[in-house]
């Protein structure tokens, strides 16, 4: 009776556990089959993203193709132009391609876009040339090239200015989308691409726009914005800069190196820098400053489009890879080229308005606040803001409204209200 009372309960513990662990492989089945069809889900919507992407930059491959224009021509002159579909409420949006000209002097072409407000203007329209930041040097990352510029590049601020009756430029930068290689951060040639998409608007008849203009340009951008305006003058003599304003500039290229060759954010902008500059210098070659994996990757990092290098770059810091070796900061040849490329300071003449967000982990804030004090040590009329608790990305975005204000301000001739004189809010690099 005793032993087969015993029996009975361990048949039933045998039983018990038997079910508990039918239970939990079935709930482990269950999970592996959910994250299978998750896996195979993403897969086939990224398969499927891919086809509808190459199957539309196939369709505007045509626009891009200037092998028949002829690259001689006055600078500035847009040489083919297209309405485009667009989610802006208070404007037109046209794509465009005029010719430009290299950091030597030499004729190329630049693709961009053009807003233009849906109100009838009497007089002639104010205009903003935008400088776009990094977005990868692939021709379908280009802005021109997305099917809705405004919602990929996050410009939707560009309602704001068409409601307010301004005309609106925005450069890819010549080579980046048109045929060629994209100057990145090569100040002289990316001023040319910002400084003649206002002379475009010549030749677009429908924007109505005036000699007034402003620039705005971000991380990349506010790097080309502040040499466009350097060099505006001299460049665009028949023209009147109100204002540049330039947000989370990459200005002072050295302390920005040296504070993240060894970040995974090196990944992100470098392989664009080692693509461009020995495009550019002589003398200069990937190999004197890249590790080995720099080396084997950064061709095909810098084709891809920003959003895959960001993951790739730190998943590979993650990993122990650096991008850099030290010799970046040590060679003859790549210190002058930086040197070179460091955001010159502006005059008295030249008002600046400069924003940056004491979080931002890529344009680092004390980098700009080492431009903002060199800035105005040499006289500059400088106008600072400083957010917190905003990313990089997202600093264009929220800033954006104290943008347009300050811009507004300088269209109506208001003066400046300058901030030298005001404590800065982080310790600059002395790097």
């Amino acid at each position: 009776m005793h032993k087969t009372y015993v029996t009975i309960i361990l048949m039933k513990k045998v039983i018990k556990t038997s079910k508990s662990f039918f239970i939990r492989h079935k709930i482990i089945s269950s999970l592996i089959i959910i994250l299978a069809v998750l896996v195979v889900g993403a897969t086939i919507i990224s398969l499927i993203d891919r086809s509808k992407t190459a199957i539309y930059q196939s369709s505007i491959a045509s626009f891009y193709d200037t092998s028949n224009i002829d690259i001689d021509g006055p600078v500035g002159q847009m040489v083919r132009s297209e309405p485009t579909a667009t989610s802006l409420k208070n404007g037109t949006a046209t794509r465009v391609i005029y010719r430009t000209q290299k950091a030597d002097g030499t004729n190329t072409f630049s693709s961009g876009m053009v807003y233009i407000p849906s109100t009838n203007s009497p007089t002639p329209r104010p205009v903003v040339a935008w400088a776009h930041g990094t977005l990868g040097m692939g021709d379908d990352c280009a802005p021109s090239r997305q099917q809705d510029t405004i919602a990929s590049t996050g410009m939707g601020w560009v309602d704001t200015m068409l409601q307010r009756g301004w005309v609106v430029t925005a450069t890819d930068y010549a080579g980046f989308g048109t045929p060629g290689i994209e100057a990145y951060l090569v100040g002289q040639a990316e001023a040319h691409d910002v400084l003649n998409s206002i002379r475009a608007l010549r030749d677009l008849p429908a924007a109505n726009a005036g000699s007034r203009y402003a620039i705005w340009g971000h991380s990349q951008g506010g790097h080309s914005a502040l040499f466009s305006s350097d060099m505006s003058t001299a460049y665009l003599p028949e023209y009147e800069l109100v204002g540049t304003a330039a947000t989370a500039p990459a200005a002072q290229l050295e302390s920005l190196l040296s504070q993240q060759f060894t970040t995974a954010v090196a990944w992100l902008i470098g392989p664009e820098v080692v693509v461009s500059w020995p495009n550019n210098y002589s003398g200069l070659s990937p190999e004197q400053v890249l590790t080995k994996p720099g080396l084997n990757n950064y061709k095909s990092m810098a084709q891809a489009c920003i959003k895959s290098v960001a993951i790739d770059g730190i998943i590979r810091q993650r990993i122990g890879q650096d991008f850099f070796s030290p010799e970046l900061l040590k060679l003859p040849a790549w210190k002058q080229v930086i040197a070179e490329q460091t955001a010159p300071v502006l005059g008295s003449n030249r008002p600046l308005l400069v924003g940056e967000s004491l979080t931002d982990q890529v344009v680092l804030p004390n980098t700009t606040a080492q431009y903002i004090q060199r800035a105005c040590q040499s006289g500059s009329d400088l106008t600072s803001i400083w957010l917190t608790g905003v990313g990089h990305v997202q600093l264009q975005s929220v800033i954006s409204p104290s943008v347009i204000n300050w811009l507004g301000d300088r269209f109506a001739n208001i003066p400046t209200s300058p901030t030298c004189n005001q404590p800065l809010p982080i310790t600059p690099s002395q790097s």
